[in-house]
């Protein structure tokens, strides 16, 4: 009766081993869900540098689904398909696809010291194989400390869980919080407002504890309709390229300063999840670059070439003010979690040695029994084993010359430090800062082996990839604990997702290059050009005219706004989600007007149905609409990507005399 009740998915009360959790048809539909985040992933990474987790989309969509099957899933099944999905879809950023991979084949021998690097289909899985598990090992030890022993908030994990348990009618998870400032209580029903915070990717809003009614109303009718929607437009957008090239403002501003709108009902969605704030910074940042410094640069004579162009255009000019921006947003935002991280460490020595007497009688805090724990044997042989294949796999991808094999472990060993980083940062604040990390490495790097761009470009993708994959996977053990789901399950479908979704992101990666130049006008991969130009900066030091001023000048506002939003933010004040976020500002830079555009309706949207006509601030119905959005065109640029290998081409290019239409121009 037992293995019966383990087949269905079931978990009797008597029954708590991992296995009655990681069942087949969990990490089934975990994969399923994961390979469709996957490709929608990679097609918004390389439009525009944003990707999104779907944490708690992925665990909706889940219990959806298993409503259809004989046995419903059970809540901690469920957390198994999330982070199965999670560690599957996520793989684009963390392996570098929208990022480095694109900036290594943007490179030019004579500029750089080395021509073009653009991997092959079996190089890309190497690669993918070299930076894939060291994050997934090193989660396990970081739960215990971040999760267990400090209770940090993760909200975005807390918000899930609180979402699985009323799917379920479970009580409600204990979501009080113990601080590390003064550990003091915090509970999320005192919040005056819900705090919302953003990555370039990842957004989510710290939620209340969400209603029962409001959660079972938002179901497969909602889902479905949206998804549909956004399929369709996303279609006729493939046929009728300018129907996602509008020149809101004229074919002039269209063609020459690249003002047009793109009404991607995605982006919209993107919009809902995001919020208003981090839509308002967003478009923000789009107009004073796009608006403001991009027609100074332009006139003024810094930046002669076209406006589009990353070489000679402001577009390339104002990217630097953007890096800057970045920069300092990071290090500013980071300042207080290293300061007290070590802080920490301090405290525990000096505490150590006041109590040399009691050793041996440090409480255990663990509430999960050791067959449900990941064995620490695997931890270290694991990790050990996976920074060994990983360094000998990218020595053999990109040769001697590219990076050396030491300085790879260097990579990696670093890499492990900052995501610790990561992983306290995302716990506090909810922001996962892989981008400010990754540059911190790049700067290690250009110091420990100058004048290599190929291995400066590398060691920030190692650094990356562990602070991505253990950020992320930590906001579902965050669920998991709260939901009490079995830590060696959700282990288990960490690595099956991220085994699996090496080849589905190698293999849509290479169709993408087939089908589309990248970068091109469809997939300007922006984040691949900041990747490059920081470590040209670094070898080099050469900036363009007049460009250090400005950079110089929005570093120290964003330092002092980034400040300012890290104390607003630690202290859970209300008004701190209305600061401007210096990421999400710095992004407005990097995309066209057209990306930021239909996020601000997506964000307006939300603001509008929250204080209007949500039942109250847990009501999610929109989020699934909005989740409908993201997926429909995610999945469509499936289709549109086979009809375009095949040589299926558009329709008509009506309208497209502004030269932005993807179809029309590439």
């Amino acid at each position: 009766m037992n293995l019966m009740m383990r087949l269905r998915g079931l978990r009797s009360t008597n029954d708590n081993s991992p296995n009655s959790e990681f069942t087949f048809t969990a990490v089934f539909l975990g994969l399923l869900i994961g390979c469709l985040l996957c490709f929608t992933n990679l097609y918004f990474g390389l439009q525009t540098g944003f990707i999104s987790m779907m944490s708690l989309q992925s665990s909706l969509i889940g219990f959806l689904i298993s409503r259809m099957l004989p046995t419903p899933l059970t809540a901690q099944e469920v957390i198994v398909v999330q982070t199965t999905a999670v560690a599957t879809g996520t793989m684009p950023l963390a392996a570098g696809f929208v990022g480095i991979i694109p900036a290594l084949g943007l490179m030019n021998e004579k500029q750089d010291g080395s021509p073009p690097i653009h991997l092959s289909w079996i190089a890309g899985i190497g690669w993918s194989c070299a930076v894939a598990f060291f994050g997934v090992f090193m989660s396990p030890p970081i739960r215990k400390q971040v999760i267990i022993e400090e209770q940090l908030a993760f909200p975005s994990g807390t918000a899930t869980a609180q979402l699985i348990s009323v799917l379920h009618d479970l009580p409600p998870p204990e979501t009080t919080l113990r601080q590390r400032r003064g550990y003091q209580r915090l509970d999320t029903e005192e919040a005056a407002e819900p705090l919302s915070s953003t990555t370039n990717e990842e957004t989510a809003p710290l939620q209340p504890p969400i209603r029962e009614d409001s959660a079972k109303a938002a179901g497969w009718r909602e889902l479905l309709w949206s998804f549909l929607v956004s399929a369709i437009l996303t279609l006729i957008a493939y046929f009728f390229p300018v129907v996602f090239a509008i020149p809101l403002f004229g074919n002039y501003l269209a063609r020459n300063w690249a003002w047009s709108f793109t009404p991607s009902l995605s982006y919209v969605g993107q919009g809902i999840i995001m919020g208003l704030p981090t839509t308002l910074s967003m478009n923000m940042g789009m107009v004073v670059g796009w608006a403001v410094l991009s027609p100074i640069a332009k006139f003024s004579g810094w930046a002669p070439g076209p406006v589009g162009d990353m070489t000679t255009g402001s577009r390339g000019w104002i990217l630097w003010v953007s890096l800057a921006i970045m920069c300092a947003d990071s290090v500013v935002s980071l300042t207080p979690v290293v300061s007290e991280f070590f802080m920490d460490v301090v405290w525990r020595k000096i505490r150590a040695s006041n109590r040399r007497a009691d050793v041996g009688t440090k409480q255990d805090h663990e509430v999960e029994t050791e067959d449900r724990l990941v064995p620490t044997k695997w931890v270290v042989i694991g990790w050990s084993i996976s920074v060994i294949i990983g360094t000998l796999l990218v020595w053999i991808v990109f040769g001697h010359e590219g990076i050396k094999p030491w300085a790879t472990f260097i990579g990696f060993v670093l890499g492990g430090l900052l995501s610790i980083l990561a992983v306290r940062a995302l716990g506090e604040t909810d922001i996962n800062p892989v981008s400010g990390l990754g540059k911190i490495s790049q700067l290690f790097f250009a110091w420990i082996q100058p004048g290599n761009i190929v291995a400066n470009i590398i060691a920030g993708g190692v650094a990356e990839a562990g602070a991505q994959q253990a950020g992320d996977l930590m906001q579902d053990l965050k669920t998991g604990h709260l939901c009490k789901a079995s830590p060696r399950a959700q282990f288990y479908g960490q690595l099956i997702g991220s085994s699996v979704s090496i080849f589905v992101t190698t293999t849509a990666y290479s169709l993408y290059t087939r089908a589309y130049p990248i970068p091109g006008p469809s997939f300007p991969a922006p984040t691949a050009y900041v990747w490059l130009s920081l470590a040209r900066l670094l070898r080099d030091g050469q900036l363009p005219k007049k460009a250090s001023v400005f950079m110089i000048a929005f570093a120290a506002s964003f330092g002092v706004i980034a400040a300012l939003k890290t104390y607003a933010v630690r202290r859970q004040i209300w008004w701190a989600k209305w600061i401007p976020s210096g990421v999400a500002f710095a992004i407005g830079f990097l995309n066209t007007p057209s990306f930021s555009l239909a996020r601000l309706i997506g964000g307006v949207l939300e603001y509008i149905f929250r204080k209007r006509y949500a039942k109250d601030e847990s009501d999610i119905r929109l989020i699934v609409v909005a989740s409908g959005f993201v997926l429909g065109e995610g999945v469509t640029s499936v289709v549109s990507l086979l009809l375009r290998t095949f040589g299926v081409g558009v329709a008509s290019c009506w309208g497209c005399g502004h030269g932005l239409c993807g179809g029309c121009s590439s």
